[in-house]
C-alpha cells in the first residue's frame, strides 16, 4: 500500500490554526487538490485541498484541534483504483497506516506548495468557507441564489438575504458539544470560537506581558477632508473606488510616519528595528468573527485613488471571507476606525504585535469651537473627531507621539493645500 501524507501548510508558519472540520470522512474517495480540510486562524478561514487522489485512510488531528505548520494531519491511500467509497465494504474501519507506512510517504506526500497556491489564487471565483457554512445550514444550494459579488461570486450577504427574503432567519451552526458543567440557572454557555480565543490570548499578551501601553488624544477638524470628499467622491465612484475617510487616514499617517518614523517600527532587545515601508493594518468588522485587520501594503506609494482602491478591494474580501494568511500579516502600523460604530474615545486600543503604535479614530460629530479670527474669538460649529496614538512607552515618549498626531492632525485640517493628494513629508 502506498501513503500520501496531509500536512498543514508551511504558510502557516507564526499563525495558530485550529482544524474546523475535514469535508471527507474516513473512506471516501478524494480527488488532488479538491477542498479536503477547513481550517481557522485567529484572522480567515481558508480550506487545505488533498495533496493526492485517493481514498481517505487516516484521520490524525480532529475537529477543533490546534495544527503546526507542517503537521501530518491525515493520510490518503494512493494506489487504489476505481474505488467507489460509498460501496467499499468495512470503510470507515479501516486502521490508520503504520508508522512504517507514514515514514515512506514523508518525501512524497509533502503538502504540495504549488497546489496550495493555487488554491488560494482561485478562492475568489469560488464559494468561500463561510458562504459553504451558510448554504448548509439552511440547506440551500449554490445555483438557487445570485452572487453580486466580484465575477457573480455568492457572498456571505447574498446567503442571508435570500433566507431572510424567504421568512427565515439566520442561525449559526450549532457549537462543538461542550462537557457539562455546573452553572447557575439562568446562564447561557456560549463556547469561544477558535478566532476569539486566539485574540484574547494576544491582547493579554500584548497589554500585560509585553509593551507599556500609553495613549496620547487630539482633536480633528475635519471641514477640509470633507469639502475633498464631496468634490472627488462622484469621479472616485466612477473610477471604481468608493471614498471613505478612512482613506484620508490612512494618507495622513504616511506624513506622520514620516516625521516620527519610530511609530513605523519593532522593539527588539538589542535594537529598534524601524521599517522603511509602510503597510498599515486597517481594523474591519466582519459579522460572525469580530475585528480582522487586513493590510495594504507600500501606503506611502499612493496616492489617495490607489489607497481607497486597496483599502476598498481588501474590506471587501475581508467581509467576504476570501482572505489568505499572507493579507492579514506583516503590517508594521495599525488603524482603528471605532468611531464608526459611535465610540468617541478609546483609550488604550491595544497594540498588535510586534508594532509599536495604533491610530483611533473616534466619531465624527458636529461640535462648538472658539476660533480666532483677527484678534476676536468667536464660537463656530466644525465637524470634529478625536484621534488617539496608543504607543509602546519603550519605543516612544509622549513628545515623539504628540508629534505624530500634530502631523496627523495638520494633514487632515488643510487637507488639499496646493491641491495636493499624495503625502508631503514633514
Amino acid at each position: 500500500m502506498s501513503y500520501v501524507q496531509i500536512r498543514a501548510p508551511e504558510q502557516f508558519e507564526g499563525v495558530r490554526s485550529q482544524l474546523q472540520r475535514w469535508l471527507k470522512s474516513i473512506g471516501e474517495s478524494v480527488r488532488a487538490d479538491e477542498p479536503l480540510i477547513e481550517v481557522e486562524t485567529d484572522k480567515v478561514t481558508i480550506e487545505i485541498p488533498a495533496p493526492a487522489s485517493g481514498v481517505l485512510r487516516q484521520v490524525v488531528k480532529q475537529a477543533q484541534e490546534e495544527i503546526a505548520p507542517g503537521e501530518v494531519l491525515g493520510a490518503i491511500e494512493t494506489d487504489v483504483a476505481g474505488v467507489d467509497a460509498a460501496s467499499e465494504p468495512g470503510a470507515q474501519a479501516v486502521q490508520p497506516a503504520s508508522a512504517a507506512e507514514q515514514q515512506q510517504s514523508v518525501v512524497g506526500g509533502e503538502l504540495r506548495a504549488a497546489a496550495y497556491s493555487a488554491h488560494a489564487a482561485a478562492m475568489s471565483g469560488r464559494i468561500s468557507p463561510a458562504v459553504r457554512r451558510l448554504l448548509e445550514e439552511h440547506g440551500l444550494k449554490p445555483e438557487s441564489l445570485k452572487g453580486s459579488g466580484e465575477g457573480g461570486r455568492i457572498t456571505v450577504a447574498d446567503v442571508l438575504a435570500h433566507v431572510a427574503a424567504a421568512g427565515g432567519t439566520w442561525t449559526r451552526a450549532p457549537s462543538p458539544p461542550v462537557p457539562p458543567t455546573q452553572s447557575s440557572a439562568g446562564v447561557r454557555r456560549a463556547p469561544h470560537s477558535a478566532a476569539r480565543k486566539r485574540i484574547a490570548e494576544r491582547m493579554v499578551q500584548s497589554l500585560l506581558h509585553t509593551a507599556p501601553h500609553v495613549t496620547t488624544v487630539f482633536e480633528a477638524d475635519m471641514s477640509a477632508v470633507l469639502a475633498h470628499r464631496a468634490s472627488q467622491r462622484a469621479e472616485f465612484e466612477q473610477r471604481g473606488a468608493p471614498l471613505t475617510l478612512t482613506a484620508y487616514f490612512l494618507a495622513a499617517c504616511v506624513d506622520a510616519i514620516l516625521e516620527a518614523p519610530e511609530a513605523n517600527s519593532r522593539w527588539t532587545e538589542d535594537a529598534l528595528e524601524i521599517f522603511e515601508t509602510v503597510d498599515i493594518g486597517v481594523a474591519t468588522a466582519v459579522e460572525g468573527k469580530g475585528l480582522i485587520v487586513p493590510v495594504i501594503r507600500n501606503v506611502h506609494t499612493m496616492d489617495l485613488f490607489g489607497i481607497a482602491q486597496a483599502l476598498d478591494e481588501l474590506v471587501r474580501r475581508a467581509r467576504e471571507d476570501t482572505l489568505t494568511p499572507d493579507d492579514v500579516r506583516g503590517g508594521t502600523f495599525t488603524i482603528s476606525n471605532h468611531g464608526v460604530s459611535g465610540s468617541l474615545i478609546a483609550a488604550p486600543i491595544v497594540i498588535n504585535q510586534p508594532q509599536s503604535a495604533i491610530l483611533g479614530v473616534g466619531k465624527l460629530e458636529k461640535r462648538a469651537a472658539v476660533v480666532t479670527e483677527n484678534g476676536e474669538d468667536r464660537l463656530v460649529v466644525q465637524p470634529r473627531c478625536y484621534v488617539t496614538l496608543t504607543f509602546d512607552h519603550r519605543v516612544m515618549d509622549g513628545r515623539r507621539a504628540n508629534k505624530f498626531l500634530e502631523v496627523l492632525v495638520r494633514r487632515l485640517e488643510n487637507w488639499n493645500a496646493g491641491g495636493r493628494d499624495v503625502h508631503t513629508g514633514p
